[in-house]
């Protein structure tokens, strides 16, 4: 038995919300993806498999829709909608990420399906949420990250901020709305009824933004983006530094939590002769202060910053990962791809499965599952579901339809 078995989820999502579903998939509810025919647009995105486009060897397909079934059904066609009611009123969730109105046009908004299945949880993922004068603009990952405020800080000072390689606006719109999903059911255990929550990517990237996107407007320093970094009213916060292999993240910065921290790394600098005794016994607790009120001047701090550069520079990412954990310092490394895949510490957790692909004649290693419960683990029970995979096991065997049945629907382009 899985934390979510036997709750059934109806995935209309497009390519905006397929993590929600699968978050809920991997923890064991029966998630059925409910594709056009043809497939989702989402399976022609790329990379492919073997650099061949094709809807069931789509990366992008296999990265967010494991753990579902799949079935191909026309929502543009009455005969079809009629048969979603049908699946809807015997469904615990549904998640949708249309453009808002587009259900409700036909026929399969909250209100709707409510009225057939009021248990129903039904969620919605947009850029903008369902109302307000922004509820209908276009949006991109790019547009999402900037209205909600992340964007501000990426990339080099002196140029327009620039996008995260990988889109991440509506992933964190997907954990938010399965964790409000799971708040629901928890309310639907006491009320018996079910409820519709509205999700508004804008506002979920805005949590991002740790604290920064408040505290300018309550009278602290404006945070502004720096390669490696971040610019803090007049100081340049370097976070990434160099090592002789690669790069390290290290916090150097001041004040009664961070530059205790600091004050062991001078020190440690001292010993090693990176630098004087007069530098190593500043007051790294006020330091910050004794910048802004120009008792301490910036270049001097950006002679200090070159000593530690010089120091990270002369060390491997490993021999300074050491150090911090025999110094109580605060540095780690920064690692590639290649290293990612190798860590001991994922292989100790068994964090990459071996996902097979019968399809194909192959096997795949996907990351792990995102949390480890302790009674009830989660098992990758399906691989990513090609196009229309499950049609007769469920219209045949859950909804009734006979085999002729099927065939028809399909030659109908009903399914």
């Amino acid at each position: 038995m899985s934390v979510l078995s036997p709750y059934r989820v109806l995935d209309l999502a497009t390519e905006r919300g397929l993590l929600c579903g699968q978050l809920l998939g991997d923890m064991g509810a029966d998630v059925i993806k409910v594709e056009p025919p043809g497939g989702s647009s989402a399976r022609s995105i790329g990379p492919f498999f073997n650099d061949q486009p094709h809807p069931d060897r789509s990366l992008y397909w296999w990265a967010y829709n494991r753990s579902k079934r799949s079935i191909t059904l026309d929502l543009e066609r009455e005969q079809g909608r009629d048969i979603f009611r049908r699946l809807a009123a015997r469904a615990d969730f549904l998640i949708e990420s249309d453009n808002p109105g587009y259900l409700a046009e036909r026929g399969l908004a909250f209100p709707d399906l409510s009225a057939i299945n009021p248990r129903l949880i039904y969620a919605s993922i947009t850029a903008f949420g369902q109302d307000g004068p922004k509820a209908s603009y276009a949006d991109s990952d790019l547009i999402i990250m900037a209205a909600g405020g992340p964007l501000i800080l990426a990339g080099d000072e002196n140029r327009p901020p620039v996008r995260l390689s990988v889109p991440q606006a509506y992933l964190h719109a997907c954990a938010d709305t399965a964790v409000a999903m799971l708040a629901a059911n928890h309310e639907r255990v006491r009320t018996g009824l079910g409820q519709y929550i509205d999700v508004a990517a804008q506002q979920s990237v805005g949590m991002a933004t740790q604290s920064y996107i408040l505290a300018a407007a309550l009278g602290s320093s404006e945070a502004r983006r720096m390669a490696g970094g971040i610019k803090f009213g007049p100081l340049d916060i370097q976070l990434v530094w160099p090592a002789k292999d690669g790069y390290v993240a290290m916090t150097m910065l001041f004040g009664s939590a961070l530059g205790v921290f600091t004050r062991r790394f001078m020190h440690y600098l001292c010993e090693q002769g990176f630098c004087d005794e007069a530098t190593r016994d500043k007051d790294w607790i006020q330091y910050g202060e004794m910048l802004f009120d120009g008792s301490e001047p910036i270049s001097e701090f950006e002679r200090i910053k070159e000593i530690a550069r010089t120091f990270t520079r002369s060390h491997t990412k490993d021999e300074l990962l050491q150090l911090s954990v025999e110094r109580g310092l605060l540095i780690t490394p920064v690692t590639t791809i290649d290293e990612v895949v190798e860590s001991t510490q994922l292989e100790s957790r068994n964090y990459f499965q071996n996902v097979e692909h019968p399809e194909l004649g192959a096997s795949f290693r996907y990351p792990g599952p995102f949390v480890k419960f302790g009674a009830t683990p989660i098992e990758y029970r399906r691989r990513p579901p090609t196009v229309g995979e499950h049609n007769r096991e469920i219209y045949e065997a859950e909804l009734g339809f006979s085999p002729r049945e099927v065939s028809e629907l399909k030659q109908k382009g009903i399914i």
